[in-house]
């Protein structure tokens, strides 16, 4: 039996790489049938972009300003993404709602550090989901590995992973054993992908069962 062809990626980072270097460190390791062809920075000060540079990937900076406009930036993003022939785009930290054109339906997922529906939408990242978890009072926390839709943190979810949340934890106590699940999770819903058990239908997901192999 072959095996499948390694998926193209590219990474959309906005802040310090951490998930995109887990990707990277899947793909070294060989547990991850993929590669990293390009990597999209939303703004060209972000401590990511050394470690991007220091892998040696494909960087680009796409960012807003007063000569570039939102539809200007998505249409060069897209333009990018189109000449790489990106297969999956990862939304790692990135922190800007991404247009999905027609194309890229079922081709743009995210890892969110949190069990959406709740403590999702927009504003909801980074310390501020860890803190109003615990502000509810809630024992569990964990992530979401879902694809990418018009809306923030709304996407038909591919996979969750949990974690307890202890009692003496605080916001940075809690981010890193959710942290600890994303770097699982996220490897783990490319994998699923790589091996065409996700199936996006009617805006649901569906995963298929694992295929024997001789």
């Amino acid at each position: 039996m072959t095996s499948p062809r390694a998926l193209k990626l590219a990474c959309l980072i906005s802040g310090g790489g951490r998930t995109m270097m887990n990707l990277c460190d899947c793909i070294d390791n060989g547990t991850l049938n993929a590669s990293i062809d390009l990597v999209i920075a939303s703004h060209p000060d972000i401590s990511g972009i050394k470690l991007a540079e220091e892998r040696g990937l494909s960087l680009r900076v796409v960012e807003t300003n007063d000569n570039n406009s939102r539809d200007e930036m998505h249409d060069t993003i897209t333009s990018m993404l189109k000449d790489a022939a990106i297969d999956l785009v990862c939304l790692c930290g990135y922190l800007r709602r991404l247009r999905i054109d027609k194309h890229l339906e079922g081709r743009v997922i995210n890892i969110h550090p949190a069990l959406l529906p709740e403590f999702g939408g927009k504003g909801m990242y980074g310390m501020r989901v860890h803190r109003a978890v615990l502000a509810t009072g809630r024992k569990f926390s964990g992530c979401t590995v879902h694809f990418v839709d018009e809306h923030y943190d709304h996407g038909p979810v591919i996979l969750q992973r949990t974690c307890p949340v202890r009692p003496d934890d605080d916001e940075e106590a809690l981010a890193a054993r959710v942290f600890e699940q994303e770097c699982l999770a996220y490897p783990e819903a490319i994998r699923m992908i790589v091996s065409g058990r996700v199936k996006l239908e009617g805006g649901r997901v569906h995963i298929m069962p694992e295929r024997d192999t001789f």
